[in-house]
């Protein structure tokens, strides 16, 4: 609840910006007849139901019970199976080759690259996948971030960077803007969000303690900072994943991360004019 006071404003300047782009460019040329295609192709391909709902929607579910994410992965994967084989059935057929082509087809469309024959060049990009073996590059950067940021933090040297930053504190606003600071350190040089979180609330627990202040602050300012701001570093595990899910380079996105842009200037705002600065 306590973040509320610098997420809200954010997220509303945000909305507002995105607005104004959006009416901006608003008046470019709509190819209804081109939807109208695309729209058809689909149904002609694909048997459309609103049962297929049912996968996400479990998933979702599942997360917002706090599951297991090996868990709700799995489910989403074989939900996805199952809703392929009942309603899919003759695409994944005339897909495949061999003695079981619908088991074929379902597996390589997990694991492997699968697409969709199309003479519209929308659809068949809309329609093609690269399956689990799609994502291994974007895994093989989260995992060396991990392991980079781990022997940095084993060896001591994420701390000597947080010290330094915490010895520049010396009033509540710097404080506070130091531990931002620190943390979008992190997010560069450990390329983890976890680590970016984790060490600066380790280090400044206790000034945050002797200076007077609730953990509320620190815990608003961590969020504020190395949550929001790990997505716009390309190197990071959440700015590599964003981007291989979204197929858009993170510098391309960078400029219009309103939301992760204004939330640390919001921080800083609240703390050199001492707004909701909670007391212990």
């Amino acid at each position: 609840r306590y973040m509320l006071y610098t997420t809200v404003p954010s997220l509303v300047i945000s909305l507002i910006l995105f607005t104004v782009i959006g009416l901006r460019y608003s008046n470019g040329a709509l190819n209804s007849e081109e939807i109208a295609v695309v729209q058809n192709l689909i149904a002609e391909t694909f048997n459309v139901t609103p049962w297929v709902f049912l996968v996400p929607v479990g998933v979702i579910a599942l997360i917002s019970q706090k599951t297991d994410a090996l868990v709700a992965i799995s489910v989403g994967i074989v939900g996805g199976l199952v809703m392929a084989l009942l309603f899919q059935g003759n695409l994944l057929t005339q897909l495949g080759s061999g003695e079981y082509p619908l088991y074929e087809t379902a597996m390589r469309s997990v694991y492997g690259d699968i697409s969709i024959p199309s003479n519209n060049p929308i659809l068949a990009d809309l329609l093609s996948s690269s399956g689990m073996s799609g994502m291994m590059g974007t895994v093989w950067l989260i995992l060396s971030a991990m392991a980079f940021g781990g022997a940095m933090e084993a060896c001591g040297f994420l701390a000597t960077i947080t010290t330094a930053i915490v010895g520049l504190a010396k009033n509540t606003a710097s404080l506070i803007t130091s531990t931002l600071v620190a943390c979008g350190v992190l997010n560069v040089t450990a390329s983890d969000q976890y680590l970016a979180i984790v060490v600066p609330g380790r280090m400044f627990k206790d000034v945050y303690d002797k200076r007077g202040l609730a953990p509320e602050n620190l815990s608003r300012t961590l969020e504020d900072s190395g949550t929001v701001t790990s997505v716009l570093i390309p190197w990071n595990t959440c700015g590599a994943y964003q981007s291989s899910v979204l197929g858009v380079a993170t510098g391309d996105y960078f400029m219009y991360a309103f939301f992760n842009l204004i939330s640390p200037v919001m921080t800083l705002i609240y703390a050199w004019f001492g707004i909701k600065i909670r007391k212990k």
